[in-house]
């Protein structure tokens, strides 16, 4: 049997998009309560009767997202541009190796905007 199990961050945080054109709303400096979920992919243990237990995933998600937390974004190496793109890349890469099965990243700034991002 295979599962997709998703676990949910929230993070507040400023940005701003400096490469948004002149007098966009986003080039200015703003913050958002972020959602970010973080989902693996793969084949219940037929032992354990689980994919992953959700405190492997914390452990390996939380000091990432400690980065983030109550910082301005674009102070963050790799994010001087912190599109919600871009945000899904940079976690991508510190945590493709850190958690097996990772499928999906999905970052929401707000209740009606997401990025979801499945790797290369």
């Amino acid at each position: 049997m295979r599962v997709e199990l998703c676990r949910k961050y929230n993070v507040a945080a400023a940005h701003y998009l400096p490469k948004a054109p002149e007098g966009h709303k986003c080039r200015s400096l703003h913050g958002h309560s972020y959602e970010i979920e973080v989902a693996v992919r793969g084949a219940v243990d037929p032992e354990t009767g689980w994919l992953l237990d959700y405190g492997d995933i914390d452990e390996k998600v939380r000091p990432v997202i400690a980065e983030l937390d109550h910082r301005t974004l674009n102070e963050v190496p790799g994010l001087e541009n912190a599109t919600s793109e871009i945000l899904c890349g940079w976690l991508w890469e510190r945590l493709e190796e850190r958690l097996p099965g990772l499928q999906r990243i999905s970052i929401a700034e707000t209740c009606a905007a997401a990025c979801h991002y499945y790797g290369e």
